[in-house]
């Protein structure tokens, strides 16, 4: 086998081996609507599957997926949204019943490695509001973020002591 072309098979094999990886998981209340955030780090440019389901009663129940279909009485509460590294449940009209453990499961396309997937428990009243910040961040690019704080920086004084 030519050397150049049994790197390029390693190299290969190596990337799909483990594509992407749930690296946090968290939930918060946005008004009266649940936001679970899926954060997560990818290695490829594959297309990255989802599935979030609660589990409740001992029970499993898929919420939003494009791994496989969801039951009836989320599809018109909840949708998700894609950002970089960040997959989104938004769960509308959020109450009591909707408690449970929700979970966030991950596959990139020919990741060979399995789905990963990663749970959280889910109360109302344990949850936090979600911060005005962070949704700031997650929707607004880094350049405008840094162009938007500029004028508070030049209103700081730097003088040191």
């Amino acid at each position: 086998m030519n050397p150049t072309v049994g790197i390029a098979v390693i190299l290969t094999v190596l990337q799909v081996a483990h594509c992407q990886m749930i690296k946090d998981l968290s939930a918060c209340l946005l008004g009266q609507n649940l936001r679970v955030d899926c954060r997560y780090e990818n290695k490829t440019d594959n297309p990255l599957t989802y599935e979030f389901s609660i589990t409740k009663d001992n029970r499993k129940h898929v919420i939003h997926s494009t791994i496989s279909v969801s039951e009836n009485i989320y599809r018109s509460r909840a949708n998700v949204t894609m950002h970089k590294n960040l997959v989104c449940l938004h769960l509308q009209s959020f109450t009591t019943s909707d408690e449970g453990i929700y979970m966030c499961e991950l596959k990139a396309t020919n990741d060979y490695t399995g789905n990963q997937i990663k749970n959280i428990t889910v109360i109302k009243d344990k949850l936090e509001k979600c911060a005005g910040f962070s949704l700031l961040i997650q929707n607004t690019s880094w350049l405008l973020l840094l162009l938007l704080s500029l004028p508070l920086l030049q209103a700081v004084d730097f003088v040191s002591l």
